[in-house]
């Protein structure tokens, strides 16, 4: 590759790998203690990913520690697919799935925490895999760069190029100067906030293993459970749905203003614009789908109390909301079969997505807010075609270049939605599981509509389907321009 440090990539993706072997020896270990019979298959795929690894770094190791932007890109977008091709190997040498494709589906999925599965019995799994399909999502969550950005500096290699590629946050409000310092505040405040989550799990009543399970995939809002019927397994325990619920909110929430909670700074949290957008977003959501479950009746029986069913109805109401919203994907309940118009309701909010800087995917609120600005202040344009009209948010200006971001990255994928959906209606899906794949899929969501709703797999999608769903659950994680402006003829010339 002319014009790039080719060495500089090949040492990073080497890098990326031994953190791949890291977690991976997590998983054998816990695989030897527990003898569920996965230690041999885990043990094989952690010595690849240490030999291919540890030769990457050690041929590349009199590279030119600088990283441009063009390889900022190049670096984020082969390490995901490096990091998917490796993480699928635990699965074919354990034995847990049997082709390349459904392993490829699944380690996607998890790297960027979709939680779309083709498992069908998750429950007769080893204990191990299950744990590796959590770990692949946890490390996805925060993204992978942002990780290996906090070791950069001890090779000597600067990490701004890789933040900006794999974190493009609107107005980037960086916590330190330092981006490697930003790294390592970030993944404290990631693997604190896990820890209280699982902890909270499990004196809400549920056993050790799955509350660590859980406790990754929500706080990465993946949404990858341990059990068959994911949270509803737990419809029994109501707290543990609502532990859930709040740290699923969290991990919609942006990360910086997290911190700014942690140091008791609540007056930025409570006066940031995305905030309180994505909060009120939830509140009138769930009143909405509320009234329609009560209306319907779903949760009424002969056995149930009026408390009951008000409870059960807000309940399901918010953690599906919140759910979908934060792109989690867990389910409690099949929300597509309470009524056709809440079924078009959450729909609509798989284009919704959490704010910026948290682990969610989707479009994002903030950007809703810039569009939704710019549209009121296109009317004052027309009626006053020579006034400067500024977007503002948080009391400040928003650059018009950020607008035009924003607007091309909305109609880029809007445009990713309907050419997915209409791959997905040519490999024989009906219309509505192929708007739902399409929308789940480019949005890190998890479940689906039609023939792929929330009680179903994504087994039964056709080969060629799940690749394509593979790829647009990457455009979708890493925000689409990362991954499209490769295939720009510009970006390959010799600058």
């Amino acid at each position: 590759m002319k014009g790039f440090n080719s060495k500089l990539i090949v040492h990073i993706l080497g890098l990326l790998l031994l953190f791949n072997s890291l977690f991976m020896g997590i998983a054998t270990l816990s695989s030897f203690f527990m003898q569920d019979g996965a230690t041999l298959g885990l043990a094989k795929a952690l010595l690849v990913c240490l030999v291919v690894g540890g030769i990457a770094m050690g041929l590349t190791r009199n590279h030119k520690k600088e990283i441009k932007k063009r390889e900022g890109y190049l670096i984020v977008v082969f390490g995901w697919l490096t990091m998917v091709v490796f993480g699928m190997l635990p699965y074919l040498f354990s034995g847990s799935v049997s082709t390349v494709s459904d392993a490829f589906f699944e380690t996607m999925s998890g790297y960027t925490a979709t939680g779309a599965t083709i498992i069908n019995d998750i429950e007769s799994l080893p204990k191990s895999i299950v744990l590796w399909r959590s770990l692949t999502h946890w490390m996805g969550g925060m993204g992978i760069i942002v990780l290996a950005i906090a070791i950069l500096p001890l090779l000597g290699i600067g990490g701004m190029q890789l933040f900006s590629a794999e974190a493009p946050v609107i107005g980037g409000d960086k916590l330190h100067p330092r981006i490697s310092d930003t790294a390592k505040r970030l993944w404290l405040i990631y693997v604190g906030l896990t820890a209280a989550n699982a902890l909270l799990l499990i004196l809400s009543g549920m056993p050790v293993f799955d509350a660590i399970n859980h406790g990754m995939s929500t706080m990465a809002s993946g949404g990858f459970s341990t059990k068959n019927a994911s949270m509803a397994y737990w419809n029994h325990i109501p707290q543990i749905q609502y532990v859930t619920v709040l740290f699923m909110f969290l991990a919609g929430s942006n990360f910086v203003l997290l911190y700014y909670a942690i140091k008791g700074k609540f007056n930025r949290v409570f006066s940031d614009t995305e905030f309180r957008w994505y909060a009120g977003f939830i509140g009138v959501f769930v009143l909405i789908v509320m009234a329609s479950i009560l209306r319907q009746e779903v949760f009424v029986s002969p056995q149930a109390s009026t408390w009951s069913v008000w409870e059960q109805s807000f309940r399901h109401a918010l953690f599906q909301v919140v759910a979908v919203i934060s792109t989690t994907g867990l389910v409690t309940a099949d929300f597509t079969s309470w009524s056709p118009f809440v079924t078009m309701l959450f729909f609509g909010l798989m284009f919704l997505g959490g704010s910026t800087g948290s682990t969610a995917g989707g479009v994002k609120v903030m950007r809703h807010l810039i569009l939704i600005k710019n549209g009121f202040l296109e009317f004052k344009r027309a009626l006053h075609p020579n006034a400067i009209l500024m977007v503002r948010l948080n009391k400040l200006t928003i650059e018009q270049s950020i607008v035009y971001h924003v607007l091309a990255f909305f109609i880029l994928y809007m445009i990713l939605f309907i050419i997915g959906a209409g791959v997905f209606s040519v490999l024989g899906l009906d219309f509505t599981t192929s708007i739902g794949v399409s929308a789940t899929s480019l949005g890190n969501i998890g479940p689906g509509l039609g023939a792929l709703d929330p009680t179903n797999t994504f087994a039964s999608l056709p080969i060629l389907g799940k690749w394509w769903s593979a790829l647009l659950m990457l455009l979708g994680r890493l925000e689409l321009f990362t991954v499209l402006i490769l295939l720009t003829p510009y970006y390959w010339r010799k600058h």
